[in-house]
């Protein structure tokens, strides 16, 4: 091992642990996923109490379980809403989410993260809160305030992968990000039961109580946020001089310097573009599920909003256990070589979209046995987390410096399942929401996991880009546990990281649009 990898290695073990300030950043990175998800998908659940049970004759009798009888003090709902009413308010948010994704990441390239995340879950916490009030006002007032909450929340993503463009020492990537962006199902695991349960109270007015408190915590989650966080190593005042100068060592000091964006490059780079299809893949099964699931439990499997509530959750415990374990795997077979970075990751996103096509399916075969029903949608949900160690990481690996960029590019791309989704699956079910419709809904979501998974299996890498690095920049300073990798990543094409003296020489992140 070389001088200065000895070197990180006795910074890093004098850094305190789990309460270090990256460490930190992680855990209310994560918190404010749990926000915004919570606030994005309490809808969801809080519709089923809203709507009326209209008389709807579908097509094929018996095709839908028999509902079972549970104590429930749930009122019939104030809004005569449609399916496909329903499908456009659900897919409304995404209008305008999809809208500010690629500045989130320019701007979070020139001013750092902090703030512009910090913003994105504050709307989404102020539209929320307003919910209720735009819903009594009509349709047209609740799609409007859904689409301004997406603009709010799109630049969240693109934000945080800037943040941690400054913080992540290469070999933590993995586990650093998961830990954070694990924060959105976790999100859904609260959401899910709790909303089920508000909208069954009285608390509030029932069903309007699920904004007020989820909104609340919004607010409350801010001020910790705007406290607490900072937006580079060298501008944290608690941060301890060990854990700044591995950090700076690992991945080079940051200035906010502003250079120009390789757009053509960007746009001509195959690796990108597997991304971004991995990318819309993932979501459109995810969205799917994430947006649906509490209708399917309720008007198929014949579960009340309650319980439906709280199994809704379960798939997401899951797969929130496998975003943060499949982090710490995927960062271990990395760093002591038993895989290259695109290996790892060609590995992790394979599981990802594989075992929740195959699953998914399975639960439109599986009838009205309902725990098998459960377990074949937990799995399904669950193993979605494997590609979160796959594509979702990969922007970080290709060009780190354009991470929030390339991550709104694609996540702009991955938006677009977001409002097409529940509109396929509103005009399927409409006057004909049987367990037949919803075959044809999880098939079409395994033509589509299948797309992600053999474009990125053939065209993935794990190597940063040419067009990513620095043209002043000299040898490569060896982070913490890299030289099994690097023999693994000459192996298919160069270094998998920018290159560094081993002084740590400044690196820029600002972005500025082309001339």
């Amino acid at each position: 091992m070389s001088s200065d990898s000895d070197y990180l290695v006795k910074l890093k073990g004098q850094i305190p642990g789990i309460i270090s300030c990256r460490y930190l950043l992680a855990f209310l990175g994560c918190l404010g996923f749990v926000n915004v998800y919570a606030m994005r998908v309490n809808l969801s659940v809080a519709l089923v109490a809203m709507t009326k049970t209209l008389n709807r004759t579908n097509n094929y009798t018996g095709a839908v379980c028999p509902a079972e009888s549970y104590n429930s003090t749930k009122e019939e709902g104030d809004f005569d809403w449609d399916e496909q009413t329903q499908g456009l308010i659900l897919s409304s948010f995404f209008y305008g989410y999809i809208c500010t994704q690629i500045p989130g990441g320019w701007l979070g390239g020139i001013f750092g993260g902090k703030h512009l995340f910090g913003i994105g879950v504050l709307c989404t916490t102020v539209f929320t809160l307003l919910t209720p009030l735009a819903a009594q006002h009509g349709v047209g007032y609740l799609v409007a305030l859904r689409v301004l909450e997406g603009l709010g929340e799109g630049v969240t993503f693109p934000a945080m992968h800037a943040m941690w463009s400054n913080w992540a020492p290469p070999f933590e990537r993995s586990k650093l990000l998961t830990i954070t962006y694990a924060g959105s199902q976790l999100g859904t695991v609260i959401s899910n039961p709790l909303s089920g349960w508000l909208c069954s109270t009285d608390f509030l007015g029932g069903w309007p109580s699920v904004f007020y408190v989820f909104g609340t915590c919004g607010v409350i989650w801010f001020a910790a946020w705007t406290l607490l966080v900072h937006n580079y190593p060298e501008q944290h005042p608690r941060i301890s001089p060990q854990e700044r100068e591995f950090i700076e060592k690992s991945i080079g000091k940051v200035e906010s310097k502003a250079v120009k964006l390789p757009i053509l490059a960007m746009a001509k780079s195959l690796p990108l573009w597997v991304i971004a299809i991995s990318h819309f893949a993932n979501n459109y099964g995810f969205y799917t599920m994430l947006t649906n699931l509490p209708s399917y439990m309720k008007n198929i499997l014949g579960f009340d909003i309650t319980r439906s509530g709280y199994l809704s959750a379960v798939p997401y415990i899951a797969n929130w256990l496998i975003i943060v374990s499949g982090g710490q795997i995927a960062d271990y077979l990395r760093s002591h070589g038993y895989l290259s970075t695109t290996n790892t990751r060609k590995l992790f996103n394979s599981l990802g979209m594989m075992l929740p096509a195959l699953f998914l399916v399975l639960t439109g075969y599986v009838g009205c046995n309902k725990p098998l029903a459960i377990l074949c949608l937990t799995l399904a949900v669950g193993c979605g987390g494997f590609s979160m160690s796959g594509f979702n990481i990969n922007h970080l690996d290709i060009a780190p410096k354009y991470a929030g960029v390339l991550m709104g590019f694609t996540n702009t791309i991955a938006t677009i399942p977001g409002f097409v989704g529940p509109l396929i699956v509103g005009t399927l079910t409409e006057n004909n929401d049987t367990r037949q419709q919803w075959q044809i809904v999880f098939w079409i979501c395994f033509g589509i996991y299948a797309l992600g998974l053999l474009t990125y299996l053939l065209f993935g890498s794990g190597v940063e880009q040419e067009w990513a690095k620095d043209s002043y920049t000299g040898t490569a300073t060896n982070p913490l546990h890299i030289e099994p990798l690097i023999q693994a990543e000459k192996a298919e094409e160069t270094l998998p990281y920018p290159q560094y003296s081993s002084e740590g020489s400044l690196r820029t992140n600002g972005i500025i649009p082309v001339d």
